[in-house]
């Protein structure tokens, strides 16, 4: 494909802009890096917090992920009809379900996170010693995740 010139006007000083063009990059190919296993950065992302947490609920973990609890409901439906996610009532709250990993879901997850690394690698191939930590430690200071 071949690049044309283009005046950006004030999209060129925008975060967000750059933000949302480089997400469609590093989607387009971790997507690519997981095409068998057929599982999205955000499903990716639910599995490793289930994983990391035990004992979370689909409250914790949406607020966690700062969105809806209906969606996260929609998410987990999904995981759960794959075979990778298992909801089991919670001992301490009957309203709550406390979600695991299948051991299917151990297995998947077990096989991407190899790749997962690899891609990592990959996209932030272009940036210099020290680059990779700044970028990040600006992007949680942007999301509100900065430690």
């Amino acid at each position: 494909m071949k690049k044309t010139s283009v005046d950006w006007g004030m999209l060129d000083g925008l975060i967000g802009f750059h933000l949302r063009r480089a997400q469609s990059v590093v989607f387009d190919k971790f997507m690519n890096s997981v095409k068998t296993e057929k599982i999205s950065p955000g499903q990716f992302g639910v599995l490793i917090l289930i994983t990391e947490n035990p004992g979370l609920n689909q409250s914790g973990l949406a607020a966690a992920l700062g969105i809806e609890r209906s969606t996260m409901v929609a998410v987990i439906n999904v995981l759960e009809g794959r075979g990778l996610v298992r909801r089991t009532q919670s001992t301490t709250d009957r309203r709550a379900y406390v979600l695991s990993l299948t051991g299917e879901g151990k297995k998947l997850l077990s096989a991407v996170k190899t790749r997962i690394n690899h891609h990592e690698k990959k996209i932030s191939a272009a940036l210099e010693d020290g680059e990779k930590e700044v970028l990040l430690d600006l992007l949680k200071k942007i999301s509100g995740h900065s430690s």
